[in-house]
């Protein structure tokens, strides 16, 4: 059964890549673009630390493992899983009706069925800012790419949980972008910043502690409790977008795709 998923999600893959290396320059340039964007908010942190070393107990280094983390989960969860961003289009156009008529899950196959190598960029700018950025020992290193294919399976069930908003409150596409571009801006921040009020948003409504301060609080010293939360976490938000999603796509089967439209 693992064997024919992996075959499947090989086989979309490597399609997709054919697809997108097409356009090389264009790849390239986009990359490129993602990589000095990033550079840029990373250059803002280091300017900072500059002048105050300690930001309640985060250094520069926590920072850079939290940048890492960020955009190596992100380019993973919207590089291979391009369309988990497009939901909202998706059903109120009606090209959901594509996949209802695949012998796939429906949720899986919509997933898998386009990549953004773009988003790439991201994903390879993490670990070469970790690598030069920071010294960390290969246990460490092990920590945050476990750390980082949690953070983004947060992000999938995140970014499906919001796209299928869709299902029940009609062209929800704002509403829910709203909730994605929250989720993005505060995990580029180190919640210690923030105050016991918002910290509880961020590891509930907008779980953006899960992305950002749970990893690196990892990586900085390992802790099993600490794992388990993150793990615990992206189980629960994954989890959350699946039945979201399954039981929206109910009503879409239903008819009510018009009322969505309208």
């Amino acid at each position: 059964m693992v064997a024919k998923l992996f075959t499947f999600l090989g086989a979309y893959v490597k399609t997709n890549l054919a697809t997108a290396l097409e356009y090389r320059a264009s790849l390239v340039s986009q990359v490129a673009g993602m990589f000095i964007n990033d550079i840029l908010w990373v250059a803002f942190w280091v300017l900072y630390f500059t002048k105050f070393p300690v930001l309640r107990g985060w250094t520069l280094d926590d920072v850079i493992v939290l940048w890492a983390v960020v955009t190596t989960s992100y380019g993973l969860a919207t590089g291979l899983f391009a369309n988990a961003l497009r939901i909202p289009q998706m059903i109120v156009q009606g090209q959901l009706d594509y996949y209802l008529a695949l012998p796939k899950n429906v949720l899986l196959h919509l997933l898998v069925s386009q990549i953004r190598l773009v988003n790439f960029g991201d994903l390879l700018f993490g670990p070469i800012l970790l690598v030069v950025m920071v010294k960390l020992t290969w246990m460490k290193l092990l920590v945050f790419v476990i750390a980082s294919l949690l953070a983004a399976i947060v992000l999938m069930g995140f970014f499906i949980l919001a796209g299928s908003l869709t299902f029940f409150l009609g062209n929800a596409d704002a509403i829910g972008g709203q909730f994605v571009s929250a989720l993005l801006h505060f995990s580029t921040y180190p919640t210690v910043i923030f105050d016991q009020s918002v910290k509880f948003i961020l590891f509930t409504l907008i779980p953006a502690g899960f992305v950002s301060t749970l990893p690196v609080e990892l990586v900085r010293q390992f802790d099993p409790l600490r794992f388990l939360a993150l793990a615990g976490g992206a189980l629960l938000f994954l989890g959350l977008g699946v039945l979201v999603f399954h039981l929206g796509l109910r009503r879409y089967e239903s008819g009510n795709l018009m009322s969505m439209r309208s």
